[in-house]
């Protein structure tokens, strides 16, 4: 609430105000982005000639799918134009498990290389422009797969590399905007509902990504690429259009919402010139986040990667079966990104401590699914509804990590969340890196015994990052930080170097709180 000319109240905090617009867009640009990222989980499912996998591996007189991998990715050349077996009868190509999670990991590769220079560059220039261009790398890419994937495994691993690095500034990017639009007070809300965004965009893209290679255009699985990147064009227009970098750019924001959302940022709103790299490197806070973001992380995309595989393989759903329940969690995990949002900037308000919010979020969201998991892996195929349910909470009450650890970056150093962000993301997504690859070694034989094993890895990993986050992470402002906000806030008052006062300081580490 602000006080208009008229000494009336005018409420600047409803979901019309121009940051809750910023909120829905960025909502659906995480949907989009999602979509291009995990439709390959089920375009592989549709893809996969296992019948021909299966008689290559005889072909060669190996019993072991593992002793032929290895090789597999040259070979299946050969055994595809005519020199093996003939009579095969699904997918269209023959990838081996190794090759398969070659392919799913590949795109994590290129989202680690841009997720530090992601919110370097956002910092700099913007994160609107930053966001809008590298989302059409990750388009492009996208429409590109199909052909990719039919001229050669390598050129489609190149694609997801590439939808990768497109992919992997954005999540710092937004940080950034968020700093200069989110009221501290609103902060766990509104970058939670955008962040929440992502995982719609697993509840929409998996069911349609199944119907669509069940009754799709050119072959079915290749009409998934096509028709998610063209929605990704239509989100990227409308993000020119509607989106600007700080409030006082915006050409239709209202005096009132401009001078709330300012007043309560301070010098926030603002980025410093000189990033403290070796400071990052000694804050015990900032490792906090980092180790809690790679764990949250591991458990996520063991899940996010493999759940089309884990319904097929143990669970005996049909693709379309599979689709539609592979929604489920996320649907979940959505509920409980906003719940969990709205509940800690609720207990923020009624004076809970910004750091007892974050480690209850984060042990919410990271020993409750673990255990869940554990369960998940002694349910039998008998069961198959019964699974589905326990893997759908695993899945959604990971939703309470997003107001735990994915914005502690603001409360801890507003100035350098997004550098902060991109830290703790590049290091985390080695865990899209290596969880495809570990669970396509531990799982050669597809056997519930093999799932089970990765589950209870989960669930360790998941363990150790919720004792560490709970010792050593924080909530307010670093003493680190606050010279550089001192510096920050006598440039945007071009006034001459003075002490800033010990009420001010007080001021803005209350919003923060």
């Amino acid at each position: 609430m602000v006080e208009t000319g008229e000494g009336q109240k005018r409420n600047v905090a409803g979901i019309c105000s121009y940051r809750w617009a910023l909120a829905f867009i960025g909502f659906f640009g995480f949907l989009n982005i999602y979509a291009l990222r995990v439709n390959m989980s089920v375009a592989m499912v549709c893809m996969l000639n296992q019948t021909g996998i299966s008689l290559y591996q005889k072909s060669l007189g190996e019993d072991n799918v593992t002793s032929v991998v290895a090789r597999s990715i040259d070979d299946y050349h050969c055994f595809a134009n005519g020199t093996g077996p003939t009579n095969m009868a699904d997918g269209e190509f023959i990838w081996p498990k190794k090759t398969q999670g070659l392919i799913l990991s590949s795109f994590f590769w290129g989202y680690l290389i841009t997720q530090i220079p992601g919110g370097w560059l956002a910092q700099r220039i913007g994160g609107k422009r930053v966001i809008a261009y590298f989302s059409v790398i990750s388009i492009i890419s996208t429409l590109l797969s199909s052909l990719g994937a039919r001229f050669s495994p390598y050129l489609l691993i190149a694609l997801r590399i590439l939808n990768g690095i497109g992919q992997g500034a954005i999540f710092p990017a937004m940080h950034v905007l968020w700093t200069k639009w989110a009221p501290p007070l609103e902060r766990s809300k509104l970058i939670g509902f955008t962040y929440a965004g992502a995982q719609i965009g697993n509840v929409l893209a998996l069911p349609l990504s199944a119907i669509l290679c069940e009754y799709g255009f050119d072959g079915g699985w290749s009409s998934i690429f096509y028709v998610f990147g063209l929605i990704g064009v239509v989100w990227f227009a409308l993000w020119m259009l509607i989106v600007s970098d700080t409030p006082a750019q915006h050409p239709r924001i209202s005096e009132e919402e401009k001078n709330y959302i300012e007043s309560s940022l301070g010098s926030n709103t603002s980025h410093p010139q000189t990033t403290p790299w070796l400071t990052f490197a000694k804050s015990l806070p900032v490792w906090a986040i980092v180790v809690a973001h790679v764990c949250a992380n591991w458990g996520t995309y063991t899940l996010l990667t493999n759940i089309p595989t884990y319904m097929k393989e143990i669970l005996k759903f049909d693709i379309k079966s599979n689709g539609l329940l592979c929604a489920v969690p996320y649907i979940i995990f959505w509920a409980c990104i906003n719940i969990g949002g709205f509940v800690a900037d609720f207990l923020r308000s009624k004076g809970w401590r910004t750091e007892t919010v974050r480690k209850i979020m984060l042990s919410t969201g990271t020993l409750v699914p673990g255990v869940l998991l554990i369960i998940t892996g002694y349910i039998t195929c008998g069961m198959p509804y019964a699974a589905v349910a326990v893997l759908s909470l695993s899945v959604g009450f990971s939703g309470f990590q997003y107001p735990g650890v994915m914005v502690n970056h603001v409360d801890i150093a507003p100035p350098f969340a997004g550098v902060l962000f991109g830290i703790s993301n590049t290091v985390a997504t080695l865990s899209g890196v290596f969880a495809p690859y570990v669970i396509g070694v531990i799982t050669t034989n597809s056997t519930q015994a093999e799932w089970r094993i990765v589950f209870y890895l989960a669930a360790v990993i998941y363990l150790f990052g919720a004792v560490f986050f709970c010792i050593f992470a924080k909530g307010e402002i670093q003493p680190w930080v606050k010279p550089f906000m001192e510096n920050m806030e006598l440039e945007k008052n071009s006034s001459p170097p003075v002490v800033t006062n010990e009420n001010h300081y007080h001021n803005i580490q209350d919003v923060t709180l």
